[in-house]
């Protein structure tokens, strides 16, 4: 893909778009430079797309998605979907809802300025209500357009709704759904937009209906919707390596709005301020998408590894380690301890690629820290570094099958109840969203090869949990830092 700075990348990363004979885009982004609202290349590309006509007058599209990261404008894409659906298409009802009643009121602002500022519609205008939670705008025709934060009752009561539109639909409860999808039932020639940032299931737990539409969208296998999707090329978080999180390239095809409304300085301040996870959701558009399909369920649930995370604590001594590679050689070697609150809490201390550099860095921690134990599996990928760390002096407790497996129920049983804290690192949310389990005897273990994602954070936790539990006997505690 060629980068153009200045107008941003216009094509999307994934797209779905129905086939159509024609086009009312042109006339919307008209209208919409009419109002002094003058559209990028890439909300041009979404609007003309999503207002494409089948042969019989109806839309090509009766949904359509739209995920970019923030403050790209695509906001300024519903102001020119809505100004058209209320002067220049035949749509006697628009409704426009959103999580909250501050940003739904700041979008009813923006249109209605919009309007006030240009003669030829101000005109058609009858009656503005500014009433708070009722805010909506009136035509002289009858045609209305209105604003309201989602609720369990708002939309309820309304019939033949001809547009509606989902703004920050990775906050979109199944009972909004509920209460306004039935409104378009009867209308023979409809919309529905869902318009958002990408779903982290940390902090959006009402994200799945976002990401149902987006799952269409990607199987290319519904002929009745639109899908516009900006980000960088990776499946998640954990798949954005570095080089990725510092390339303007990779920057302006995640933002299409880069060198328009967000400078590259901007971008490197974010870069400096936000810790890596936060920084490929919100800026590269790599979300935590959940599950639709609903297979392969997790080991441990979202809730429940939410429900153990603390935002700062320190681990007291005695403490073990533990390593674990992965089947591509990535190395992760994670502690365990007892937290001030008796808690054991866990901590990944390292994740790199390779292995080159464990024998020195285990040696470290073995001689600054003086662990009860060092362990990692006898038969796992990393049972190549014993040779060189038994020459580094560094004991090494290996862990038979029957290990992995009781390590494994101990830790899945501490975290189900909550004897057990982490700090929410980025590598172990991935590795625990990902994994997934193999028979081993008439127990289980995690399975490095089936897993999908890198999991060895996970393991190597799992590990050290193990050990801890086995070694830790109580005494004189020293901090571990």
């Amino acid at each position: 893909m060629t980068v153009t700075y200045g107008a941003g990348v216009e094509l999307p990363a994934f797209e779905h778009v129905p086939g159509y004979l024609s086009s009312a885009g042109a006339e919307a982004v008209e209208l919409a430079a009419l109002a002094g609202l003058n559209l990028d290349p890439w909300q041009v590309h979404v609007l003309e797309h999503s207002l494409g006509e089948r042969e019989d007058g109806r839309w090509a599209a009766v949904e359509v998605g739209l995920c970019v990261p923030r403050q790209n404008g695509k906001n300024s894409i519903l102001e020119a979907r809505e100004l058209a659906g209320l002067f220049l298409l035949d749509e006697k009802l628009l409704i426009h809802s959103a999580q909250q009643f501050k940003t739904a009121k700041e979008h009813f602002l923006r249109i209605l300025g919009l309007i006030e500022q240009t003669p030829d519609l101000d005109r058609r205008v009858n009656k503005v209500t500014r009433t708070h939670g009722e805010e909506g705008i009136e035509l002289k025709d009858g045609k209305r357009l209105l604003f309201f934060a989602r609720s369990k009752t708002s939309g309820r009561g309304f019939a033949q709704a001809d547009f509606v539109a989902f703004d920050e639909a990775m906050f979109l409860p199944e009972f909004v759904i509920a209460n306004l999808v039935p409104t378009q039932s009867s209308n023979p020639n409809y919309q529905r937009w869902y318009v958002g940032s990408p779903v982290d299931q940390a902090i959006h737990p009402e994200g799945v209906v976002f990401a149902r539409v987006r799952d269409r969208g990607h199987k290319d296998s519904d002929d009745r919707m639109a899908w516009f999707e900006y980000c960088a090329n990776a499946d998640n978080p954990a798949a954005v390596d570095e080089n990725m999180f510092t390339s303007e390239d990779v920057w302006a095809q995640a933002n299409p709005g880069l060198g328009i409304r967000i400078s590259t300085d901007a971008v490197q301040d974010e870069l400096r301020a936000l810790d890596r996870r936060t920084f490929a959701v919100e800026r590269l558009g790599v979300g935590d998408w959940p599950d639709i399909d609903g297979n392969d369920a997790a080991i441990i649930s979202p809730e429940d590894w939410q429900a153990i995370q603390v935002e700062q604590g320190e681990i007291v001594g005695p403490v073990c380690f533990a390593i674990d590679v992965s089947p591509e050689r990535t190395t992760s070697i994670s502690v365990c301890g007892r937290d001030v609150d008796g808690n054991r809490q866990i901590e990944v201390v390292e994740h790199k690629p390779g292995t080159g550099w464990v024998v020195e860095r285990l040696n470290e921690l073995d001689q600054a820290h003086n662990p009860d134990m060092i362990c990692m599996d006898a038969f796992g990928p990393a049972a190549s570094l014993l040779p060189a760390l038994s020459d580094a002096g560094v004991k090494i407790t290996t862990m038979t099958s029957t290990d992995h497996a009781q390590a494994c129920g101990l830790f899945i049983d501490a975290v189900q109840q909550q004897t057990v804290r982490h700090l929410g690192s980025m590598e172990l949310r991935n590795a625990v969203k990902g994994a997934k389990v193999r028979p081993l005897n008439d127990a289980w273990a995690f399975s490095r090869k089936n897993s999908g994602v890198d999991i060895s954070p996970l393991v190597s936790v799992t590990f050290a949990h193990w050990a801890s539990s086995t070694t830790d006997t109580g005494g004189d505690w020293t901090f571990y830092r």
